[in-house]
């Protein structure tokens, strides 16, 4: 079951990086308006706000005042999600003519601290309330697909109804837009409909996923409803979710037309992702969504450890797809970044900082077998967790070393109050000097990523998870392969 959730953990951090802007036309928006909006941001994390229009270009850029507030007036306004961006981390708020809307958080718990007021808070804090509800539900999946089918159908479809039941309570008492009500029930639904798709990796696993065939006819009832060209909610996080999940579903029955019918399912094999760029490519216009959907699903597969023939040759069947010039420019660097992360490779020599505020060259670090591993100020349960791990791998291997890096570019005192905060050890607790050129170059695009070398430095594997249920076991064995225990 550890796979699994960590399956059902990297959609969701893979689809979190989409989720930047969300636009919507509905049938009472309007244009030519004003609307007000503001804040104020405790603890920040440097001095900068951005704000986003629906269509994801920026309206504007803040410097914090002295209180660390700032504020807005937007003129000529469509109605939509605008985001806000600070340090890394970003929210959504649902702006309409004439809202005024002001918002406080603390970064040291960004959406669980999020309070919304003025004309137009009602319908924000109702919207952060479902996202928060869903992310309690999505921690919850591994041990909801433990049920059978036909439970877990009921269940989801009770929980889908409750949502929408509650929906409609608070749109009896709270008149809101046909806007509001349509991103609202979208929400809803598209969550749950993500669910369903993602059971069948978690109920059967690996050995058995054949038997998705299996499922009862009503299961999948909700695919007559998709809208797979939703330009209103292309960046939208839950139905951004379904999309990944739906179309790992859909290519499974390409796989086993291809693979014997009781062989064990390989989510990394060349047929079943190629198939998943096909299937993207033919039921999706969009071109925001396809193309979105395209680059992740390629990037998924090239950031595997697979050899670079095969990372050439995924790559240029994305690019036989995609029209995003800027996404294949991307892509072609992650490809040309991973060869040089190959194992017998030395490890790139990049520039760190310690907790002490010294600068170091990460190779001159490495005098042990050591594990770089990495973590961002802005997922608290993935800095806790891999700390956390890494005490206990700690004990097992103690001829090894484990360095901490993290990934941000946010002011040092902010990187630092975390590491306090948890009393985490400071030995062997960097931040890169470059962020953005240490991420391209190290090829990190999922923090759960960590590096194995040898005590010269040389890479012996570029991309591993300890957060996997046979790391340990797997480490071990090659550790003993390259003769480093006995």
């Amino acid at each position: 079951m550890t796979k699994v959730l960590i399956y059902i953990r990297s959609i969701s951090l893979l689809i979190g990086v989409l989720v930047i802007t969300i636009g919507c036309n509905s049938k009472d928006a309007s244009v030519g308006d004003i609307a007000y909006i503001g804040g104020e941001i405790v603890n920040p994390k440097n001095k900068n706000v951005i704000l986003y229009h629906t269509n994801g270009e920026v309206v504007d850029s803040f410097v914090l005042d002295a209180n660390n507030r700032f504020s807005h007036k937007m003129t000529d306004l469509n109605s939509g999600l605008y985001t806000i961006t600070h340090g890394g981390e970003y929210q959504l708020v649902l702006l309409e003519p004439n809202d005024s809307v002001m918002f406080r958080l603390n970064t040291y718990d960004f959406d669980e601290s999020l309070v919304f007021t003025g004309n137009g808070a009602k319908k924000n804090n109702y919207l952060i309330k479902t996202y928060l509800s869903n992310e309690k539900e999505a921690d919850k999946l591994v041990e909801y697909s433990k049920m059978e089918p036909e439970a877990f159908h009921d269940f989801i479809e009770e929980r889908r109804q409750r949502h929408l039941d509650e929906l409609n309570t608070f749109l009896e008492h709270n008149t809101q837009s046909d806007f509001f009500r349509s991103i609202l029930e979208a929400n809803i639904n598209y969550n749950n409909f993500a669910d369903k798709e993602i059971y069948p990796f978690a109920y059967f696993g690996n050995n058995k996923l054949v038997h998705v065939k299996d499922l009862p006819e009503r299961f999948y009832a909700h695919r007559k409803d998709i809208d797979y060209n939703a330009e209103h909610l292309s960046r939208f996080f839950s139905y951004n979710r379904f999309l990944f999940s739906h179309i790992d579903n859909l290519a499974i029955d390409s796989y086993y037309e291809d693979n014997e019918y009781h062989s064990k399912f390989d989510r990394h094999s060349m047929c079943y992702n190629k198939t998943k760029l096909d299937l993207i490519d033919s039921i999706i216009t969009d071109e925001t969504i396809k193309n979105n959907l395209l680059k992740y699903k390629a990037r998924d597969f090239i950031s595997h450890n697979h050899t670079e023939a095969e990372a050439e040759e995924l790559l240029n069947y994305y690019l036989n797809k995609s029209t995003n010039e800027e996404d294949k420019a991307y892509l072609r660097e992650l490809v040309s970044s991973l060869k040089l992360l190959r194992q017998g490779n030395p490890l790139p020599d990049l520039q760190v900082v310690s907790y002490d505020d010294k600068d170091y060259n990460l190779n001159s670090m490495i005098k042990r077998p050591t594990i770089i591993y990495f973590w961002s100020s802005n997922s608290k349960s993935q800095y806790r967790n891999s700390h956390y791990k890494v005490r206990s791998l700690k004990n097992q291997f103690d001829f090894m070393d484990f360095i901490s890096i993290n990934v941000n570019d946010n002011d040092d005192k902010y990187w630092k109050k975390i590491i306090e905060n948890y009393d985490f050890s400071t030995v062997n607790e960097y931040k890169f000097k470059d962020s953005d050129k240490a991420r391209k170059t190290l090829a990190v695009n999922y923090l759960n990523k960590a590096i194995i070398v040898d005590s010269k430095g040389t890479i012996l594997h570029p991309n591993v998870n300890i957060f996997s249920s046979d790391f340990a076991e797997a480490l071990e064995e090659l550790l003993k392969e390259k003769h480093l225990i006995k």
